[in-house]
């Protein structure tokens, strides 16, 4: 399908990749986890993103998952290929791996380790979206990268043609309402990070991009379908609610850990992490299944 502004919106999940034991790709597992997300009513999937340990990959794994995760949505929902990379190149050609597969869209983070300008980010992106035949969402996470997309270069990008979206992972949430007001009638604005979602949703953002929504799809895509129904309290109320799990699913102790230990709580694919991210000790393991069974998920 065409990826749009327009229709990038609602529950996009940060799909983890699930490994085997040894530490290989899971693809059955990987559209195992696919077909629950999909039967959940998600609105997208990203893949190979931070929930789904792209650093640690190598390209041809990439590839191999998103294939994966394409053939299994059969053209149910947008498939968006994270695809980022340090450096320019790199991320062109994750770009053209990703649309040989199929996938609707590319999400690329800032590039990382090196500080750049602003014209030499701006050079990048522009680089990817003219080389790589997909939209593009833009993924602002400064934490991460230690490069921040401001929302004037946001402006400056909003106008290259590809460029179709915001994930907003700033923890800042004056930054995202300035990206939605300078920004959102050009691009779709979503917030990246779970526990703006109610917020963000009321003040404008198309959607989120989610970790929680790996292990709590039905439950985000509530929360969705309550603010746009206008039942702002009941989405509100809900928020808090899931907030006894989300805190284990942001910046700490580390998202991907608590994501995986979560789903294999559930009985779903996800395996290890690999190296040299942590498993979760078992203080946090014991947090993440008090927050799922605060939600009622588990017996």
């Amino acid at each position: 399908m065409t990826l749009t502004p327009e229709n990038l919106h609602g529950v996009n999940v940060a799909m983890v990749s699930p490994f085997q034991a040894n530490h290989d790709i899971d693809l059955e597992g990987t559209k195992q986890l696919t077909r629950f997300l999909i039967d959940a009513g998600v609105h997208g999937i990203m893949t190979t993103g931070g929930n789904g340990e792209f650093p640690h990959m190598l390209r041809e794994e990439k590839q191999a998952v998103t294939a994966a995760i394409v053939e299994e949505a059969a053209g149910a929902i947008p498939i968006i290929a994270g695809t980022a990379a340090s450096g320019t190149r790199e991320a062109v050609l994750l770009g053209q791996d990703a649309m040989a597969v199929g996938a609707d869209g590319t999400i690329v983070t800032a590039p990382y380790y090196f500080q750049v300008s602003e014209d030499a980010l701006f050079a990048h992106y522009e680089t990817i979206a003219t080389q790589v035949d997909l939209p593009l969402v833009l993924y602002n996470n400064p934490l991460y990268t230690g490069n921040e997309i401001t929302p004037a270069l946001i402006d400056r990008l909003a106008a290259v043609p590809n460029v179709i979206g915001l994930k907003q992972s700033n923890a800042d949430f004056g930054i995202l309402m300035e990206n939605i007001r300078m920004n959102g009638d050009k691009i779709a604005v979503l917030t990246g990070i779970d526990s703006q979602f109610y917020a963000a949703l009321a003040a404008g953002a198309t959607g989120i991009f989610s970790t929680a929504a790996c292990v709590i799809p039905r439950e985000m895509v509530a929360i969705y379908d309550l603010v746009k129904a206008g039942s702002f309290e009941e989405a509100r109320v809900l928020q808090l609610k899931l907030q006894a799990l989300n805190r284990y699913l942001e910046y700490d102790p580390g998202y991907v850990g608590p994501c995986k230990a979560a789903l294999r709580m559930l009985g779903l694919p996800a395996g290890p992490v690999r190296g040299p991210l942590p498993e979760v000790t078992p203080d946090e393991e014991a947090g993440v299944r008090g927050g799922l069974e605060a939600l009622g998920l588990l017996g």
